[in-house]
């Protein structure tokens, strides 16, 4: 069976086809770790989570390399520590542990690489130097600044025009700038904010020139899959793209890159800015784990998601029924396993479609509460049989080993 995965770039469902089945490339854009993570970051980490999962059981689970960043120096995590007068790495790192116990919470495994900014500025210096060198980044007044005119695709992973995508997105204007959406490499810091020395000046990193430069060290030039919210098309990945691909004289950074959608409150965007979040950290104590993670996967990870209590509410209902007809089954098959049904594997393998393989957990679900329904007497008479025959026998034992969607 092939897993077909819809590829943002290409507009298309493709078959996944690995560079090389012995080693299956996979980055998903992590946290900025300044605050607890709002639900709808937690989207990417359960849906990927899933995906993570699939290509461990096709490939196997050495085979795979799943990278996750933490992005780790940021205006507002060194507003955060300024406020609190306390080193940046006292701020993330509190709040890095409180996303592991979040995600921990809701069943998803950890990523094998977890590269943070911070530790990677010798990375992030010598890709810079490589695109100053060969003629498709520039400095200006202690800026280092991507030339976006100089990379002819710009704008291919958006599928937008340059123009448009500028008046769409907060494009800094400056004095220094050959081109209104040049965007930043390297910056100088503002005062008492950390900073590192380069050959433009001391400073510190863009936010797009992170990524790139953990890629590259953690999994190569070229990876298998790329993933992370919708939102992050553009400016980040579209601007990845430019920085990676110019680099090193690639012809693309990822074979496929998958996105997922919004989560919705009320209709509208779920954000920080806009003070309309729900905080799992605080969520998990009254609501459990694989509920929350059973709502996020409710809807196809591409199609936007409305976050209700209604959701949760509906959620914990198809676990419950779910769990109680695991405990009955119990009963009917000593020492058998239950494999995942062909159904759940195939949905799965047809781009993550959660809601379609959830609903074949409640196909096998109505077989066991039918298998498990006492016959009555009229039955029994139309088979043919006699009531002592036709009641079901009953045996303890029933392991289940169905894989977490």
């Amino acid at each position: 069976m092939t897993l077909k995965i819809h590829d943002t770039l290409t507009r298309e469902k493709r078959d996944f086809v690995p560079a090389d089945p012995k080693r299956v490339t996979m980055y998903v854009c992590g946290p900025t770790v300044y605050n607890y993570a709002h639900i709808g970051n937690f989207r990417p980490v359960v849906v990927f989570d899933v995906l993570y999962r699939v290509l461990r059981h096709l490939y196997g689970e050495d085979a795979v390399v799943y990278a996750r960043n933490v992005t780790d120096v940021d205006d507002k995590i060194n507003k955060k520590a300024a406020d609190e007068g306390v080193p940046i790495s006292v701020i993330t790192d509190r709040y890095l542990a409180a996303y592991h116990e979040d995600a921990d919470a809701l069943g998803a495994l950890r990523p094998d690489l977890e590269p943070k900014a911070t530790e990677h500025i010798g990375a992030i210096l010598e890709m810079i130097g490589q695109l100053v060198e060969n003629g498709s980044a520039y400095a200006a007044e202690g800026h280092v600044l991507f030339d976006t005119q100089s990379f002819a695709d710009y704008g291919q992973l958006s599928g937008r025009p340059l123009d448009e995508m500028i008046a769409g997105a907060r494009v800094e204007v400056a004095p220094y700038k050959r081109h209104p959406a040049d965007f930043v490499l390297w910056k100088p810091s503002k005062e008492n904010e950390p900073e590192w020395e380069s050959p433009w000046g001391a400073g510190r990193p863009g936010w797009h020139i992170e990524c790139s430069a953990m890629i590259d060290k953690a999994l190569g030039q070229t990876i298998d899959i790329h993933a992370g919210g919708i939102d992050l098309t553009f400016p980040h990945h579209e601007n990845e793209v430019a920085q990676s691909r110019c680099a090193h004289k690639t012809p693309v950074l990822a074979n496929y890159w998958m996105h997922n959608g919004f989560l919705d409150m009320g209709g509208e965007k779920m954000s920080k800015s806009l003070g309309n979040v729900i905080i799992p950290h605080e969520l998990l104590k009254t609501v459990p784990g694989e509920v929350i993670r059973w709502a996020l996967l409710s809807a196809h990870y591409r199609q936007p998601l409305d976050w209700t209590p209604e959701l949760l509410e509906q959620s914990k209902k198809s676990l419950d029924r779910l769990y109680g007809a695991l405990r009955r089954a119990k009963d009917v098959a000593p020492d058998q396993a239950m494999e995942a049904p062909a159904d759940v594997v195939s949905a799965l393998m047809d781009d993550l479609n959660t809601p379609l393989a959830t609903s074949g957990f409640f196909e096998v679900s109505s077989l066991i509460e039918k298998a498990l329904s006492p016959p009555t007497r009229r039955a029994c008479w139309r088979r043919g049989r006699s009531w002592a025959s036709c009641r079901p026998i009953r045996t303890p034992g029933l392991r289940a080993t169905l894989p977490m969607s």
